[in-house]
């Protein structure tokens, strides 16, 4: 079954998986440690969480599946969903598989052992309106994928 799951605190599009979740009549899980609002309509679903550390992620790796699309900027929570079958999309288009998800959590390992030892590294660059117009496309394009792949 194709759903999406949004692993909404911080995620910049959370309006743009709507509007196209709405054109595709797809059930979307908007999943998050505090109450977030949501669009009031029946196939878009708040899931709160509580505060648990990973809670939200943990939400998600247990209920994802083949066919399924996942919105995330959480690496460890992309390589779960990824091992279980699920596309998985970056708020920015980044798409994650089995070929990316290995160097992405080896950059993002040696980028937190450098803040460790004190080095400024900065952070990701804000969201603009190229970043939203990429994602809005792969989005789209991950769709179509799944949907020709399943006949």
């Amino acid at each position: 079954m194709l759903d999406i799951y949004v692993d909404a605190d911080g995620c910049p599009v959370k309006d743009e998986v709507y509007k196209v979740a709405r054109r595709y009549d797809l059930l979307t899980y908007v999943v998050s440690n505090r109450h977030i609002r949501v669009p009031f309509e029946e196939k878009i679903r708040a899931v709160v969480v509580g505060d648990a550390f990973d809670a939200a992620d943990d939400w998600i790796a247990e209920r994802v599946g083949e066919d399924d699309i996942v919105i995330t900027a959480d690496l460890p929570l992309a390589d779960r969903c990824i091992k279980a079958g699920a596309a998985v999309l970056g708020p920015k288009g980044q798409v994650h598989d089995e070929n990316s998800i290995g160097s992405a959590l080896a950059s993002r390992e040696l980028m937190d052992q450098l803040r460790q030892m004190g080095m400024q590294t900065g952070g990701p660059a804000p969201m603009d309106q190229r970043g939203r117009s990429t994602f809005l496309a792969r989005l789209d394009e991950t769709i179509q994928r799944i949907r020709n792949a399943a006949g």
